[in-house]
């Protein structure tokens, strides 16, 4: 039964809560219409949905939810809807998830989370805090990217059972949980900064929150919500689940990752000659006009650099049995580019400094909608990277008066959400990367969309072995919550089979200087062909046989 009461999901007390004109929401709900739908999705869902309406300001509160019937889970997404002629009073410190939580008297929560990625050896690293009588914890990203230093996804146990949640926000979200003095733990999460007046018709959404309950032990949960999400939330190009995927990449070999048509097609050669299967190659930044890294915001191929564009990469590409992978950084914009120059009014930011594409605009998403999907068909691409190295936090929040707080962050989110929905439904056989800085943007609306092929940005460019008890500890903690992600490994021969094996994962990237003679190609085979033979196996369920070390001397395994 939903947060441990008898009475079945939202029967009585909704799992969110705010202020709204200084009133708690609790205390409204008694003169308020509340009104009940619900609808079956298919043989494993059914959404059920509350509908709250104000007869004086005519704000609707709006909680749809779906309760999974092949999992112990359950998620909502309220929506709050000013439907009335005037501006509503204020609604702030909006709380997606509100809800208590109760333990028998034998025991204490048991709070298991994890690090986020911050380039890092410890990023991922799996923590417990045991949650005595009057502790609080409490957990933000840094700078607005979801997964930035700070992990949305928590595991609450007590007596043989718990919880699983998990805050669904491409933004800056805040959880925190609270004990009191008996056998309660208060679990609250959501939007971290909201406090706005809605104008008539205006409507925004609120953070996706998942809950899944559990009996057993937490690793047995943590399998379980892997299951749920290769059933339910990993996406289906296609309508397959991707595939584990081998990758290589001429980045990082050329200064200022300005490659060129020549040497895309020479890397592509010699990896074939030499008996290496690719399922993509990866096209990283630097294929448009640039002086050097990280100048973006022209969005158009370098013709002195590629002067049948990238179309000849693709079809290359193809006619080897490979994929091709194509990076942009669309939010991102450098002073005197395209972007810059010509549509100041769809960006947010400072003159003479890098601004941020505004999603929330309609006319900056849509340019940007058509803009990307034409080079994607006239390209030959075939998985969309976006990247995104600046944290937009600031750009939001100082774009918003005093009453409207929360706001452009709300509409960026609902923009990029839809950006990326949008250019799925034009290819519905296109897979998207969620690179940012690494992973820093990986929360669960995002997973719905796409997959991290770098996991972090900690990784060996030179073969440095010394990357690799962190990349160890990376797939040891991510494993727990995704199942699909992926990093690179640059050749080198010093110690390769443990580093290669030390960052191996779903998606596995190993990339060499084929313009160097001293490459041994035998090797290179050796370590790819391992891990075909184990590829198959990293989707199925997680176990960490030791505790999480990164250590030199200490042993870790799974």
């Amino acid at each position: 039964p939903m947060l441990g009461l008898q009475r079945g999901p939202f029967a009585t007390e909704p799992p969110f809560s705010f202020t709204y004109g200084d009133q708690p929401f609790a205390e409204l709900l008694k003169k308020w219409q509340l009104e009940r739908t619900s609808r079956k999705l298919d043989d494993r869902r059914t959404e059920r949905t509350l509908s709250y309406t104000d007869p004086e300001s005519g704000l609707i509160v709006r909680c749809v939810a779906v309760e999974y019937h092949d999992f112990p889970t359950v998620e909502w997404t309220v929506y709050l809807k000013n439907s009335g002629t005037a501006d509503t009073p204020i609604l702030k410190d909006i709380r997606a998830l509100d809800v208590r939580l109760r333990r028998g008297p034998a025991c204490e929560f048991s709070l298991h989370h994890h690090r986020g990625d911050s380039c890092t050896p410890d990023s991922y690293e799996p923590l417990t805090t045991t949650l005595a009588p009057g502790d609080e914890e409490r957990f933000a990203p840094v700078g607005g990217r979801p997964t930035n230093g700070a992990w949305p996804y928590f595991n609450v146990q007590w007596s043989g059972e718990g919880v699983i949640a998990a805050i669904g926000w491409p933004g800056q979200w805040a959880a925190s949980f609270t004990r009191d003095t008996g056998v309660g733990l208060h679990v609250r999460g959501g939007q971290e900064l909201t406090h706005f007046k809605l104008q008539p018709g205006e409507e925004v959404r609120t953070p996706l929150v998942v809950l899944q309950f559990y009996q057993g032990n937490h690793v047995r949960a943590q399998n379980v919500w892997r299951r749920w999400m290769l059933a339910h939330n990993l996406p289906r190009p296609g309508g397959k689940l991707p595939p584990p995927m081998f990758t290589s990449c001429s980045g990082g070999f050329f200064p200022g990752l300005k490659c060129n048509e020549s040497d895309e097609l020479r890397f592509i050669d010699t990896l074939t000659k030499e008996g290496v299967k690719l399922d993509y190659w990866w096209m990283d930044a630097g294929w448009y006009p640039c002086e050097a890294w990280p100048t973006v915001g022209d969005w158009q191929v370098d013709r002195a650099r590629f002067p049948q564009g990238l179309r000849a990469i693709s079809d290359h590409a193809h006619s080897k049995g490979a994929k091709l992978i194509l990076w942009f950084e669309p939010e991102r914009v450098s002073p005197g580019t395209w972007l810059y120059e010509n549509h100041p009014e769809w960006l947010l930011g400072q003159d003479g400094a890098q601004k941020l594409l505004n999603l929330g605009n309609p006319e900056a998403r849509a340019w940007l909608t058509d803009h990307v999907d034409k080079l994607i068909s006239e390209e030959g691409v075939d998985l969309y990277r976006q990247d995104f190295n600046i944290d937009p936090l600031a750009y939001w929040r100082s774009s918003d008066p005093p009453d409207r707080q929360g706001i452009t962050e709300i509409r960026h989110v609902e923009g990029y959400l839809a950006y990326w929905d949008e250019l799925r439904r034009r290819h519905p056989g296109m897979l998207i990367d969620s690179c940012a800085s690494g992973g820093r943007r990986n929360d669960l609306e995002t997973m719905r969309r796409a997959v991290p092929l770098l996991r972090s940005d900690y990784q060996s460019f030179q073969g440095d072995p010394s990357y690799a008890a962190g990349n160890q500890g990376h797939l040891y903690g991510l494993s727990s919550w995704l199942p699909y992600f992926g990093t690179g490994v640059y050749y080198n021969d010093d110690r390769l089979l443990y580093n290669t094996r030390s960052h191996m994962g779903p998606a596995f990237a190993m990339c060499a200087d084929v313009r160097r003679e001293d490459v041994d190609w035998t090797k290179f085979r050796r370590v790819t062909d391992q891990w075909r033979k184990m590829s198959p196996y990293y989707l199925g369920d997680f176990y960490p046989l030791t505790p999480h070390s990164l250590a030199e001397d200490v042993w870790i395994a799974w």
